[in-house]
């Protein structure tokens, strides 16, 4: 394995691990990122690329268990006595169904005609856009949100966020984050509860791109690239677990808005690469 590999590994898995749970798009920024550094750009190398990108996300996801063991320990524990717990891992379920249905139906479709840089760069500029409005809509409000507890949202809160994940499978850069996220605090969550039930519904989400990126995976498991994936993997993870930590602790006392200006600049960029030939179309 080559090291200038392995170190480019390692910054693709900390661009993972910084953007996946912010409304930022983690998609944009590895598009850009691996273009930058040239991280497995020769034609041969695409699928890898591709499939990298998506099961680094895994790391993501051991963030959130380790970070909240507390919490998935008790629903684990108490499901077969508490309805709480059983309701609770329900609500992911059907919040995750939408997602799941629109990815196997519009997957193809997406990787041939939207899965650009074009696209990737519009969303994240008009995403900016959107949480904008959002904000400047939620500071003119004086109401009190009406669920502060990610544990006990109604059923059909639980769908409605799931719609909104779609959002980020139909437009890339979207950010899945940013979709549940405001999402549910359109829907009246406060925006530590919109946060935490983002991050537990990101698990099956990202569970099942994963897991399906990697067996669909022409090398199969024999890759001699797959340390590069193991070096990633455990970038993100511990990455994902700081950025997670201090997300909640920010929505404390802080809006969106700066993610909002930065995913305008950020698309800008992203823009002017592409143009000056940095980037190409298709990544």
């Amino acid at each position: 394995m080559d090291v200038m590999d392995a170190l480019k590994a390692v910054v693709m898995g900390a661009v993972e691990g910084l953007t996946e749970f912010l409304p930022v798009s983690s998609t944009g920024h590895l598009i850009a990122t691996s273009a930058l550094i040239n991280f497995m750009q020769e034609p041969a190398d695409e699928a890898f690329r591709k499939m990298f990108s998506i099961v680094i996300q895994f790391g993501a996801i051991l963030a959130i268990l380790v970070f909240f063991r507390q919490r998935v320990w008790q629903i684990i524990s108490t499901f077969h006595s508490h309805a709480e717990s059983r309701s609770f891992v329900a609500k992911l379920a059907v919040g995750f169904l939408p997602v799941g249905i629109v990815g196997f139906l519009t997957n193809r479709f997406v990787q041939d005609h939207l899965m650009n840089t074009v696209t990737v760069a519009a969303m994240l500029i008009i995403g900016g856009v959107v949480i904008l409005l959002i904000e400047r809509r939620q500071a003119n409000r004086t109401q009190v949100p009406r669920y502060d507890d990610a544990m006990h949202l109604p059923w059909g809160i639980a769908i409605a966020i799931g719609c909104c994940q779609c959002f980020s499978i139909l437009l890339p850069g979207a950010s899945r984050s940013a979709a549940t996220i405001l999402g549910g605090v359109l829907l009246g969550l406060s925006r530590k509860a919109a946060a935490e039930f983002s991050f537990f519904l990101a698990i099956p989400t990202m569970l099942a791109a994963s897991t399906y990126s990697l067996l669909k995976h022409p090398g199969g498991f024999d890759d001699p690239r797959m340390p590069l994936l193991a070096i990633g993997f455990v970038t993100t993870f511990v990455v994902a677990w700081v950025v997670v930590a201090w997300l909640l602790r920010f929505l404390a006392n802080h809006s969106f808005v700066v993610f909002g200006w930065y995913r305008i600049v950020a698309g800008l960029i992203l823009v002017a690469l592409l143009l000056a030939g940095v980037v190409g179309f298709k990544e």
